[in-house]
């Protein structure tokens, strides 16, 4: 399981509102889950920090497209352009053995194979290909490592990096 990070005091953001999609209150949806059918787990989500009942969501393409509750044209969607779609940490599924959430991971503390700090972990991005470690070391440089075994792998909440993937 996945998901963008902590948007805001234990909460978790599944999505983002990426713009309106037509003219009758839908909006076009970016995913930070696997799936839009994750939305549907819950029946309150917060979009822009306000509690909001989804009334129905779609793969659209690209993007998903759903409709929330109290949202009934385009210039009400469009308002909500850049709005995190989140639920309470409380309000997700436990997790099994090797799974964590993005949220986990940001803030872990970094080092290399010889423990060396290396920096820490920012942000977690997923172009397609597996997740991807947005590392900040201590001269404010960022790099993405792979978050796969051998290159950095999680271990008692820090993140263990092969120093060869840092730029």
């Amino acid at each position: 399981m996945t998901d963008a990070g902590d948007g805001g005091e234990g909460r978790v953001a599944l999505a983002a509102v990426a713009g309106a999609h037509g003219v009758r209150g839908e909006v076009r949806l970016k995913l930070f889950t696997d799936s839009s059918a994750n939305l549907l787990l819950h029946q309150t989500l917060l979009v822009g920090g306000q509690p909001r009942r989804l009334l129905s969501v779609r793969d659209g393409g690209k993007t998903s497209v759903a409709r929330f509750e109290g949202v009934g044209d385009r210039s009400a969607a469009e308002a909500l352009r850049g709005s995190l779609i989140e639920v309470g940490r409380d309000a997700l599924s436990p997790l099994d053995e090797g799974e964590y959430y993005h949220s986990d991971l940001i803030g872990l503390p970094c080092f290399d194979l010889d423990g060396a700090s290396v920096g820490t972990v920012t942000a977690v991005e997923n172009f397609g290909a597996g997740d991807l470690l947005e590392v900040e070391k201590a001269d404010g440089r960022k790099s993405l490592i792979p978050f796969r075994p051998g290159i950095a792998d999680l271990e008692d909440g820090r993140v263990l990096l092969d120093p060869d993937f840092l730029a």
